[in-house]
Parts: C-alpha cells; structure tokens; sequence
C-alpha cells in the first residue's frame, strides 16, 4: 500500500506544541502511523461528516481527514479527550 502524505493544519500544530513532552512522543508516533495505515483499528468517522475520522493516542484524540485521490491526511486537531469536540 502506499504510504500517505501528512499535512498538519496551524492549529494541530499549536495544540501539538502545548503537550507535554511525552504525550507529544505519543502523539507524533501516532500521526506517522496514520501515513502507514489511515484507517487503524479504533479509529471512528465522526458524525456529521463526510471524510473526518478520529483516532485515540492516550487521553489524547487526533481529529483527521483523509483524501483518497492524492493520498493525504490532514490532521485537523489535537487534544485532550474531554475538550476535542467542543
């Protein structure tokens, strides 16, 4: 299979740069592992929405969109599993 590009959107960024450091490890493992394999067991679509999924990395939730034509995943937002979908 081929591997995925990833983008990260600004805000992914500043959330992923507010981590602390271990949980950012944790984080950045998983968003890599997305170019791999975008849809890994445990991974949910959100509902709502046509091409946005959510994946678990600790108590942390990575919200992404996949683009099957060019092979990109987009990772949307970054954050703790009780403020992420406010």
């Amino acid at each position: 299979m081929a591997r995925h590009s990833l983008e990260i959107s600004r805000t992914a960024e500043k959330q992923l740069r507010k981590l602390p450091a271990e949980d950012r490890r944790r984080v950045a493992r998983a968003m890599l592992a997305l170019g791999e394999e975008p849809h890994p067991p445990g991974s949910r679509k959100l509902t709502g929405y046509d091409d946005v999924f959510r994946v678990r990395a600790g108590v942390y939730r990575i919200i992404y969109s996949v683009s099957g034509r060019r092979l990109v995943i987009i990772m949307l937002k970054i954050g703790h599993r009780k403020d992420i979908y406010r």
